[in-house]
């Protein structure tokens, strides 16, 4: 919970030095001041008294950086390793080697070719005996 508050106070600061910043007036430091063409104020622009600006831009700069500094203290958990986290993946299962069939060796012109399939022969049925008469009992 505190880390949610903190962030919300990051956020409202750098919004805040952000405004202070776009608010603050301009010193003068141009490009005719760079080469002399700004009259008596110095290189830099001219230097005026800290008004209420500058100190609060330098305090919101202050809270920025420390706010920085604890949120990513804060940020940091585990082992600090980007894949620390990650379970390592499963060992894959063991495939079976395929087994590829040997061509059988060329056969001389003029010799029947050998069949791939065995030839399957069926026996007849015996033949039906006649209705209503019942079958002898098998011999044992």
């Amino acid at each position: 919970m505190l880390y949610y508050l903190v962030v919300v106070l990051y956020v409202l600061v750098c919004v805040s030095l952000i405004g202070v910043i776009l608010l603050q007036q301009g010193k003068g430091g141009d490009i005719a001041n760079a080469f002399g063409g700004g009259g008596s104020q110095a290189v830099f622009g001219a230097r005026a008294g800290a008004t209420l600006l500058t100190r609060a831009t330098s305090v919101l700069a202050g809270l920025f950086v420390v706010l920085s500094l604890i949120l990513t203290a804060w940020g940091q958990r585990g082992s600090g390793s980007v894949v620390g986290g990650i379970d390592a993946p499963a060992p894959a299962a063991p495939v079976a080697p395929v087994t590829t069939p040997t061509p059988a060796p060329p056969q001389p012109a003029g010799t029947p070719s050998q069949p791939s399939a065995p030839t399957v022969t069926t026996t007849p049925p015996a033949t039906a005996p006649a209705s209503g008469t019942t079958p002898p009992p098998p011999k044992q």
